[in-house]
């Protein structure tokens, strides 16, 4: 097996990240934050997808959390803020790992069986099929805390469900529920709770017996003609996030969201 493999990743606090039958799961292991994220978290997200893209054993990855939700988003709280000083490196491992999973040759199959929030919307995004259960959500909070979306959910959410619901989704941040969520196009099927593994399971079967040659030229071609903008985007998120994220505004909105009170902003 050669260095690069899967076999070789370090473990990483939070990740669980597994290789049985050509499936590559990557498991999000937060389950009393729903699957809040961590820089480190974040970094080995990225590598295990940029391992998967060399290790022949790899046919198919399934990104999915723990508990009752997909993810939350970055780490919010006063112990996550403790833990990752540089939310400049946290966006970095954001980005690395939205690009590590769109041009990963293998299909990548997000399973969202509860909310996902901020970023969590972003890596679930970047997937190639997202399949939820019925008691899933999906919310852009950024502005509910004085921060804009990032890790590619500008051009991501707007690909799918265009520019005018992505706008309302980034500015008026609310649930989008499961079934609005699959008639927007934002998922590519919702399933009930009872049967949502059976079935995530089955599609992830059609999936290892299909042909990889094919999907993988499949999934650039369409990549290509559809997320012409990621790659300026996530610079421009980036940016933006950089600047916002030194402002009274973002200052308030940490400190209201750690308080469980609404913020208010000053536009400073």
């Amino acid at each position: 097996m050669p260095d690069s493999g899967i076999d070789t990743l370090a473990p990483v606090a939070g990740l669980e990240v597994s290789l049985a039958d050509g499936v590559l799961s990557v498991i999000l292991d937060r389950p009393k934050s729903l699957n809040s994220l961590t820089t480190a978290m974040l970094a080995g997200i990225a590598d295990a997808m940029e391992r998967a893209a060399t290790d022949p054993r790899v046919r198919v990855v399934r990104l999915g959390g723990k508990g009752r939700g997909f993810s939350s988003g970055a780490g919010m709280s006063a112990e996550d803020a403790g833990r990752d000083k540089s939310r400049t490196a946290t966006i970095t491992e954001i980005n690395r790992a939205v690009r590590a999973i769109t041009v990963l040759p293998h299909p990548v199959v997000a399973v969202v069986q509860g909310p996902a929030a901020g970023v969590g919307v972003s890596l679930a995004l970047a997937c190639d099929l997202v399949l939820a259960s019925d008691t899933a959500f999906f919310m852009l909070a950024f502005t509910k805390i004085g921060l804009m979306p990032d890790g590619g959910a500008s051009a991501l959410v707007a690909a799918a469900i265009g520019r005018i619901r992505a706008m309302h989704m980034a500015l008026l941040p609310e649930r989008l529920p499961a079934a609005d969520a699959l008639s927007y196009g934002l998922v590519s099927a919702v399933f009930s709770a009872e049967d949502f593994d059976s079935e995530v399971d089955r599609v992830i079967a059609r999936l290892l017996a299909g042909p990889a040659v094919a999907f993988s030229r499949t999934k650039n071609a369409i990549n290509a003609a559809t997320l012409t903008e990621l790659e300026r985007t996530l610079e421009r998120e980036f940016e933006g996030q950089t600047f916002l994220l030194g402002s009274h505004d973002f200052a308030e909105g940490a400190r209201a969201f750690q308080q469980r009170r609404l913020p208010t902003f000053t536009d400073s």
